[in-house]
């Protein structure tokens, strides 16, 4: 038997590796398998860990008001290192692009422990954009023995730098995984979906719009390169749209970081139209179910470039560039960047012109069929035999 460390700390980790705690523990025989949080993301954290039912072995609670990247390190490499003396176990999994990810990752390496890393191998080339996730990206794979990418493309930059062949696997992305299990249990429970329906209602927005088949625009951004000017603009972007189109509803579910929420209270103040809703963040089961019944998202956000396109949604991606060209190859997102004027004339393209619509909203999702656990639970039990 294999012992198995999952460690994780952000939410849209938690969604993409619950369902991977879940499989390996299928296998009580081959894998023992230990989670580890680190609390990156506190309380959106635990609302993952609520819907898919685990509880971790480890929670490092590292958050702390006012934490910067440098606090985030060295508390998650300090707490690793006890956590690792403890468990030693025979592999760590990380995933994505996370500090908590290169942090654990290379925690992992200073005690000669093999490395994992899930949705491996994404690449804008530029380390400061996204920034950090991009540099934490390729560190974390410099470490890893294991490489499970998502894309043939992902493999490919891997295979450019030089990593052996033999140590990657393309499996999708586990977040399509975590999608179908939670869309799944939103349809057969009929006393979920009235619940979510009046939690959203109660956070600020009500859902009887969206059944009475009003189009709704969903909004999210965090990213920290958008933080300034990237944000101004792009506030000033959805102002001009709801004015533009007062019978769409827009709704931004707001990022707890005060560098998201200080534009939108400098740009729309007290002025709100009626059409613009901004409510506190929602819990993950609640944003898929908004996610399903909106027109389209619009979003800095990663992994909501790969959940959007299953559900049919168009997503425009307000960053200059994206470690998801699948995506783009695709016709599934578009990139608008940070650009007020790009941001209105193709929301407005998406809503007047409804050919252009239904070519992004039908092209395939490149991201993945769901079975991206179990592909890499199967790797690791050859690999580990």
């Amino acid at each position: 038997m294999k012992k198995i460390l999952i460690v994780f700390g952000t939410r849209p980790e938690a969604i993409k590796m619950a369902p991977l705690v879940k499989e390996f523990r299928m296998y009580p025989k081959k894998f023992e398998t230990i989670c580890c949080v680190t609390g990156q993301h506190r309380q959106m954290l635990d609302q993952v860990l609520d819907i898919f039912e685990i509880k971790p072995d480890y929670d490092l609670n590292i958050m702390q008001n006012g934490q910067d990247l440098y606090d985030i390190t060295s508390r998650v490499l300090l707490e690793m290192r006890d956590v690792l003396n403890i468990v030693k176990p025979d592999l760590v999994l990380v995933h994505g692009d996370t500090t908590t990810s290169t942090a654990t990752a290379l925690a992992a390496f200073y005690q000669q422990i093999q490395v994992a890393h899930i949705e491996a191998g994404l690449r804008t080339h530029n380390i400061y954009s996204p920034w950090p996730e991009e540099m934490n990206r390729q560190i974390t794979g410099r470490i890893a023995s294991y490489h499970f990418t998502p894309t043939l493309l992902s493999k490919q930059n891997l295979l450019n730098e030089g990593v052996n062949e033999e140590s990657i696997a393309i499996t999708g992305n586990t977040v399509i995984d975590a999608l179908y299990m939670v869309i799944k249990k939103i349809k057969d429970n009929i006393q979920l979906t009235l619940s979510l329906e009046t939690q959203i209602t109660n956070a600020g927005y009500n859902v009887t719009n969206l059944l009475n088949g009003k189009k709704l625009i969903l909004i999210t951004g965090h990213r920290r390169e958008n933080f300034g000017e990237g944000f101004i603009n792009i506030c000033n972007a959805i102002k001009s749209l709801t004015i533009k189109y007062p019978n769409v509803d827009f709704i931004y579910p707001m990022h707890l970081n005060p560098n998201v929420r200080k534009p939108i209270n400098e740009i729309f103040g007290n002025q709100m139209s009626s059409n613009m809703f901004f409510i506190e963040p929602l819990d993950y089961l609640s944003f898929i179910y908004l996610m399903g019944r909106c027109y389209l998202v619009l979003t800095d956000s990663g992994g909501i470039q790969e959940e959007a396109p299953s559900l049919g949604k168009p997503v425009l991606v307000m960053r200059d560039n994206t470690e998801r060209p699948e995506a783009l190859e695709a016709g599934t997102v578009e990139l608008v960047g940070t650009s007020s004027s790009k941001i209105i004339s193709t929301v407005s393209k998406l809503i007047d012109d409804h050919s252009y619509y239904e070519k992004i909203s039908k092209s395939i999702n490149p991201y993945g069929d769901g079975l991206a656990c179990k592909r890499i639970v199967n790797f690791l039990s050859n690999s580990h035999d």
